[in-house]
């Protein structure tokens, strides 16, 4: 009936059904503890105790039955007492300081975003991704990254931060992405495509803020500032209360003076002052942090990017620079009656104001409406070419301007009769003499004069058409200039003249002057293709990674890259940080060429300015001069063979298996530099199209 237990078990049960000492207890407990166990004995001899045990353990349970009562809760007089409530001040102390933080820094966001133009939220969201960006690099940027793939991942994670960040902050920082974006044929494509989007319009701010930006630097309101009125009346001029164009800086508004000048009045957005100067810091942080971490002198660079950039908001520096280069094209007989600089006007212009001569022509994207057909008739020009006089609105519209609202307002007239009835025509004009134009303005301004223009994408140039025929190249944005030491333009008119005949022993003097230890590199980047002279160790060096894995390889080519810019920055007291900016230029100039199909020799035109320049040089005395006269003739038969090259493009280009001869070079020059590991893709002007407002342009 029973199973009988070792004697541990039978002790420890018995222990706990018998709790209390009772004499059956006692007497069920002397019967299984005994020192002979019964438990240990065999079945044999245990059989007989077994009904004993089992009607004493039966009538243990029956009195501990009989004692059992059910559970009640306790009385009061039981329960005592109430005890003191615990306190977690520790936890307590903590959660008031979260919420006095989360209150702070609301209070400190909210500051920010209505008082200061969300410069804090701005420069914290810089470091933020700055440091990302260099712990990311610095982590990953080996053969085999910890984090992704390949390098490709770390490009393409990198480049969509900065993006965003160059985008989400805007102002001064959009100017920095579209200096990118220039460049950006020298970046990873991964920088390449995300950078290309920079030309995108920037939202314009609201007619309320433009009133208090003229009000707070003339002290008056628009209508006295310009002479408008915004109730129809005819005795005065007019102005659009909506932008014609918007960018990050500024945007630019339509109006006619009550004399019959139209001009394009550029505001500054009002955010913009107090953001530069908090910008700028960030940028100069975050870029000496950079030199320390990546163990590269580009810190050095900073202070005289920064001037420029800060000039770019001052627009009366802007006018100055118009009019400098104004005067000096009036006073060149070779660009005279092909270029035109609108005029600016200091009576209606403040720092932060400007107003200068409306300009009605066709950007230098629109191809077709260059080329197409001309329908306005013969011996005519253009609208506004050479200096005419642009028709007055209706006066209809000018009646009704009380009516309309001011962010919807359109009233200059559309002027594109010229189109003919489909509005499918052209300006007429062939490319070669656009390009030939522009090319001989840029070359002159380094060589000759030592005033460049230093953002000369084809938003900032206007074709016009003269009642002659002839194209007339319309620049404006002026505020991004250099101005070049005479000393340094000279040599920098030799360096380029030493390139075009291989004169290495030159090019080598040149570039120690100015701290260079990578001539053939940088000689490579000035002319945007392959240079063959030089001892051509560089070039050795890449050839003899080729052969190497294709990861490893890469790795190796972009760190060899790294070591190229070390070396050519090396020296930071010699290095002209002009070099900077002129580079920004000659590489959009080529960019232009290339979207016009390249009709012109681009190597070639800019290599005669040069040597002309040294021709020319005034300051040299009459033996010198007579010299480098005989030299620049000597070189203009020596470039006579690059027309062969430029003439052998042109006739492939014809057959359809070239583009023409700046794309063979870049051809030549993307496959130097795929064996460095840098990967170019020029479409510098992709998207172009949706690119009409990224720069303060008039339409």
């Amino acid at each position: 009936m029973f199973r009988l237990l070792p004697a541990p078990s039978c002790r420890r049960f018995a222990s706990k059904i018998l709790a209390n000492r009772s004499a059956s207890a006692r007497d069920l407990t002397r019967h299984v503890t005994p020192r002979a166990s019964l438990c240990t004995r065999s079945s044999q001899v245990a059989r007989p105790s077994l009904p004993i045990r089992s009607s004493l353990i039966i009538s243990s349970f029956r009195r501990l039955q009989s004692q059992f009562q059910p559970l009640r809760p306790p009385t009061i007089p039981k329960r005592g007492s109430p005890a003191t409530p615990k306190t977690y001040r520790r936890s307590r102390k903590w959660l008031r300081r979260l919420i006095r933080t989360a209150l702070i820094v609301g209070a400190v966001l909210t500051a920010d975003q209505y008082f200061y133009d969300a410069c804090l939220s701005r420069t914290f969201r810089t470091f933020a991704n700055g440091l990302f960006v260099a712990v990311d690099y610095k982590i990953n940027f080996r053969p085999d990254p910890w984090i992704g793939d390949s390098v490709e991942d770390l490009h393409r994670r990198s480049a969509t931060r900065l993006f965003e960040l160059l985008r989400n902050n805007g102002g001064l920082y959009l100017k920095i992405g579209q200096a990118i974006a220039m460049q950006s044929a020298i970046l990873p494509p991964e920088f390449q495509k995300m950078f290309a989007r920079m030309f995108d319009d920037a939202t314009q701010n609201s007619w309320k803020e433009v009133e208090q930006v003229i009000k707070e630097d003339f002290g008056k309101t628009p209508e006295e500032v310009f002479g408008v009125s915004f109730d129809g009346d005819p005795s005065k001029g007019v102005m659009e209360r909506t932008a014609r164009a918007s960018a990050s800086v500024a945007q630019v508004h339509w109006a006619r003076l009550a004399d019959g000048r139209e001009v394009a009045i550029k505001i500054q957005k009002r955010e913009i002052a107090r953001q530069v100067e908090w910008d700028l810091w960030a940028f100069k942080v975050v870029t000496k942090i950079y030199t320390w971490y990546f163990d590269l002198p580009l810190y050095s660079l900073v202070p005289y990017i920064s001037d420029r950039l800060m000039l770019e908001t001052d627009f009366q520096n802007e006018a100055r620079n118009g009019e400098k280069m104004r005067n000096l094209i009036q006073n060149e007989p070779r660009l005279k009656n092909r270029v035109y600089i609108p005029e600016t006007y200091p009576s209606m212009s403040s720092k932060r104001v400007m107003t200068a001569e409306w300009i009605e022509g066709i950007r230098l994207w629109d191809k077709e409406g260059i080329n197409n057909t001309w329908r306005g008739g013969y011996g005519k020009g253009s609208p506004g070419a050479g200096g005419v006089q642009l028709d007055a609105p209706p006066a209809h519209v000018v009646a009704n301007i009380s009516k309309k609202q001011p962010d919807h307002e359109k009233l200059k007239p559309e002027r594109d009769a010229w189109r003919g009835p489909t509005k499918k025509g052209g300006l007429g004009l062939p490319l070669k003499p656009v390009m030939q134009t522009m090319v001989d303005l840029f070359s002159a301004q380094m060589f000759l004069w030592g005033l460049v223009h230093c953002d000369p994408h084809p938003g900032n140039i206007f074709i016009r058409r003269l009642p002659s025929g002839k194209p007339e190249l319309v620049l404006i944005d002026h505020g991004l200039y250099i101005s070049m030491d005479p000393k340094f333009r000279l040599e920098y008119a030799l360096f380029w003249r030493s390139l075009m005949t291989f004169d290495n022993k030159t090019i080598a003097k040149v570039t120690q002057e100015w701290g260079i230890n990578a001539p053939d590199i940088f000689a490579s980047a000035t002319l945007m293709r392959p240079y063959e002279g030089g001892d051509g160790k560089t070039l050795a060096e890449i050839r003899a990674m080729s052969k190497k894995e294709q990861k490893v390889r890469q790795f190796e080519m972009q760190q060899k890259m790294r070591a190229g810019v070390r070396d050519i920055l090396s020296n930071q007291d010699k290095f002209p940080q002009e070099l900077i900016f002129i580079g920004r230029n000659l590489r959009i100039v080529q960019g232009n060429n290339q979207f016009l199909g390249s009709p012109v020799n681009r190597v070639k035109i800019t290599g005669t300015w040069a040597s002309r320049a040294l021709a020319e040089n005034r300051e040299a005395s009459l033996s010198q001069r007579w010299k480098e006269y005989g030299k620049h003739l000597l070189f203009r038969t020596v470039l006579i063979s690059t027309d062969f090259v430029f003439y052998w493009a042109k006739v492939r280009q014809w057959l359809g298996v070239g583009k023409g001869m700046d794309d063979d070079i870049e051809e030549s020059m993307r496959k130097m530099a795929e064996g460095m590991g840098v990967e170019l893709q020029h479409g510098v002007f992709e998207g172009l199209p949706h690119a009409v407002g990224t720069s303060v342009n008039y339409n």
